[in-house]
């Protein structure tokens, strides 16, 4: 209620009451009216004070939180493009079109520009918010104080990994910008004019890496110069055979189609986005891949973080922004270690109570590394998804639905992953689709391993349903319905994202016993069964390995000795896992621990809900209040409003 309406609905109150004709017969009010009155007139008061403030503080911080999303926002056209499709509906009309092209001393304004938020919100009361917001302050307030302490650490990250850097992830992201509208078309185009700017950026941070003796091995910037050699070259431009070429055709057509676009046009722009590719694109990748090889010191080693000055501490804030772990590096390696000793029981129990099955697959050395040559009912990722869906339907909420909406269909397109990008790809990914448009996805799958049967069965519910792809529309179906706050769009929480979609990975594999089973593939099912631990066993081991290398400083020797008595004693694979695990920091982490502490939540849940617990009630909560770090969905579990 608005503050001067209730003051006055007040007065009149009172007003009334004094003017009553029956009070005029006593001279004055006794001394327990007198009190009465006083103490309405302060419980008034009170109140008033009370909405004002709460109505203050609810205002303050969601004027703040949406001017903190504009900002973002409008500062990079392509992270905004897939955040929001129409950027209108959320107060964004004029914004520049631009890549994050990086400006020296940007961490330094970084650890700036998160104290200042901090001290914004230190003037706001959270227990003075609704709930939602209530639980935003507290995603915020957590993540800009982590934010603020990695910005301490400026040359520690790298935009240009081999293994996930930008040299490999624009193109993959400008092969996929949704064309809309005219206007999309047109700003795509500008930001393609944009990537020598956005790579030359990336060269000066290097530089300054290099400067604070904080450059990348010789190795692993080959690597990144040899991607840079091959991703566009002009030979496929020159043949109008690249996918920057004939997906941007693709992206045109439906416009055609719905006269957004005449022919014309699609000649124009065609024409715009070859000259741009051969005289933009093409040339700030050699520019890149030269000012690297100039940049390469062979005296630089392939060490993990600790080795650097610092490089522990940087490892403990990087653990907790990639994972949304709170848990000290003791506990963690606990965790990591009692799982993967429960995961070694239960295969050798699997595998030595049906040797004679698997002896009928043939298989004489374990554990099972592939399953494509064994039989699988399901044949296509259509088929495969399907089953999926169907499946998991008792266990997992609908998609939430907007007013006016009846059903709602998510379309998604599998499509292989272009093969100049084969080798630097992962297996499998799926992009994310903008809040206000998740009706059609894209899933990729890399052809380089051929994945298929089980193998693809298994990724489809990682990236699939129910993992990434029923994950993204369920958050953000319910983020439109509850309008919840934008700010909450700003905060990416990998161990959320990627924890969740591994525990659906690994109920797939349940999934997929059942299948077998009813097909009376029981040697089959047994099979799916020890790939399931197998893989678990393997993401752990690479887990505990990342603390080894990384916080403990363990070299390609110490790693051997540390493998050998797990009989894993190929030197060439073991120094390839080495080198993948100093690149990505934590990026193995940020799947296994991140699935470990959904397993806690549930065993967590378990026991505070007792006979009401089930596995729906608990996917309920997890997906209703994420993405969130695990402290604060803990809370969120503990102490429900």
């Amino acid at each position: 209620m608005p503050i001067r309406l209730f003051l006055s609905i007040y007065i009149i109150k009172h007003s009334t009451f004094r003017a009553n004709p029956s009070m005029k017969k006593k001279k004055r009010l006794s001394t327990k009216q007198l009190l009465l009155a006083v103490l309405l007139l302060l419980g008034f008061t009170a109140i008033t004070l009370f909405l004002y403030a709460s109505h203050r503080d609810e205002k303050k911080f969601r004027s703040l939180s949406t001017e903190m999303f504009r900002k973002q926002m409008s500062s990079s056209t392509l992270n905004m493009h897939y955040t929001i499709a129409y950027p209108e509906n959320f107060g964004i009309t004029d914004y520049e079109i631009t890549l994050p092209i990086y400006q020296p001393n940007s961490e330094m304004n970084d650890k700036d520009t998160a104290s200042e938020l901090l001290e914004l919100l230190s003037d706001i009361d959270p227990q003075k918010l609704s709930s939602g917001d209530a639980y935003t302050y507290q995603l915020l307030l957590r993540n800009l104080m982590l934010t603020k302490e990695l910005a301490s650490f400026p040359y520690y990250s790298e935009p240009l990994s081999p293994a996930g850097g930008m040299q490999t992830q624009l193109p993959i992201l400008l092969a996929e910008y949704a064309f809309r509208s005219k206007k999309d078309v047109e700003e795509y185009l500008k930001l393609l004019d944009q990537v020598d700017d956005y790579f030359a950026s990336l060269l000066i941070y290097e530089r300054e890496k290099k400067a604070a003796g904080l450059l990348q091995s010789a190795s692993s910037l080959e690597k990144v110069k040899k991607q840079c050699d091959t991703i566009v070259t002009k030979d496929v431009l020159k043949r109008k055979e690249h996918f920057l070429q004939t997906t941007f055709v693709e992206r045109m057509l439906p416009l055609l189609k719905a006269g957004i676009l005449t022919a014309q046009d699609m000649k124009k722009y065609s024409a715009q986005n070859d000259r741009l590719l051969s005289t933009v694109v093409a040339p700030a990748y050699i520019a890149l891949a030269d000012g690297l090889f100039i940049l390469e010191d062979d005296s630089i080693p392939l060490v993990g973080l600790s080795h650097q000055p610092g490089g522990a501490d940087y490892y403990l804030l990087l653990l907790q922004e990639e994972t949304g772990s709170y848990r000290d590096i003791d506990t963690i390696r606990q965790m990591l270690t009692t799982r993967f000793e429960a995961e070694y029981r239960t295969f050798r129990e699997l595998a030595t109570k049906h040797t004679k099955e698997l002896s009928m697959l043939g298989k004489q050395n374990l554990p099972p590394t592939d399953s494509s040559q064994y039989q699988f009912p399901l044949k296509n990722p259509t088929e495969m998804l399907a089953d999926l869906q169907k499946r998991m339907q008792q266990d997992f909420p609908p998609f939430p639905t907007l007013e006016g909406q009846d059903t709602f269909p998510a379309e998604v397109a599998v499509k292989t992953v272009s093969p100049s990008l084969e080798a630097f790809c992962a297996p499998a990914f799926y992009l994310t689709v903008p809040l206000d448009a998740v009706e059609e996805n894209s899933i990729y799958i890399n052809q380089k391993n051929s994945p298929s049967g089980l193998d693809l069965y298994t990724t489809l519910a990682h990236e699939g349903y129910p993992g990434h792809m029923y994950q993204t529309i369920y958050s953000n179906q319910t983020f439109r319905s509850r309008e919840e706050n934008l700010a909450r769009k700003l905060l990416w929480y990998g161990g959320y994202l990627e924890g969740w979609a591994l525990y659906v990975e690994f109920l797939s594999y349940d999934y997929a016993v059942s299948l077998l089973k009813d097909q009376s593939l029981d040697a089959e099912s047994i099979l799916a069964e020890l790939e399931k631990h197998s893989r678990s066993m393997q993401l752990c081991l690479y887990s505990l390995l990342d603390i080894q290398i990384h916080y403990f400083g363990a070299n390609p020797a110490q790693v051997q000795k540390f493998l050998a008595p797990l009989g894993i004693k190929d030197e060439r694979a073991i120094l390839s896992l080495y080198a993948y695990i100093v690149e990505e920091p934590c990026n193995y982490l940020k799947y296994y621990l991140g699935y470990l502490e959904i397993l806690s939540l549930r065993d967590k849940a378990r026991e505070l809900w007792g006979e009401n617990y089930s596995d729906y009630r608990f996917h309920d909560f997890f997906l209703n209040r994420g993405p969130s770090d695990f402290r604060t969905l803990e809370e969120a579990l503990t102490n429900p409003e």
